[in-house]
């Protein structure tokens, strides 16, 4: 008799980027369409506010110590580009400044936006069932 199938999940960490002005910031990955929080996966033995610092930089080119990060939570969803799996996401929130971001490595856009902006766009599921809730809560 064989057990349950494996867990189909992708871990990330993922940030919450607002403004300060009502808006948070989204990205979308090269060759995807749907708009989503930065952030990505961590790299073997990296703790998960480590591997935000360093996505936000490889990502965005800003600079974040790991200390500016406020941890928010683990929240999980379907992932938008991986079908089938499901993403679980260490979310952290961070205040950035719109001038110091700009699309880099595999980032295509890189976009700040109001509630009813983004309800424009596709979405990924972590970012509409918890992530842009908590950024404009």
């Amino acid at each position: 008799m064989t057990g349950p199938a494996p867990a189909r999940e992708v871990h990330v960490s993922a940030a919450v980027v607002t403004d300060g002005n009502a808006r948070t910031l989204l990205v979308r990955k090269r060759g995807t369409e749907r708009f989503m929080a930065p952030g990505g996966k961590p790299e073997p033995g990296e703790s998960a506010g480590s591997a935000l610092v360093r996505e936000l930089h490889e990502e965005l080119g800003v600079v974040v110590a790991e200390h500016d990060l406020t941890y928010l939570g683990r929240f999980e969803s379907d992932a938008a580009n991986e079908p089938g799996f499901r993403v679980i996401a260490e979310t952290f929130a961070v205040t950035l400044d719109p001038a110091s971001v700009s699309a880099a490595a595999e980032i295509a856009e890189a976009r700040w936006l109001t509630a009813s902006e983004a309800a424009a766009l596709p979405l990924a599921p972590l970012s509409t069932e918890h992530l842009l809730p908590l950024a404009w809560a």
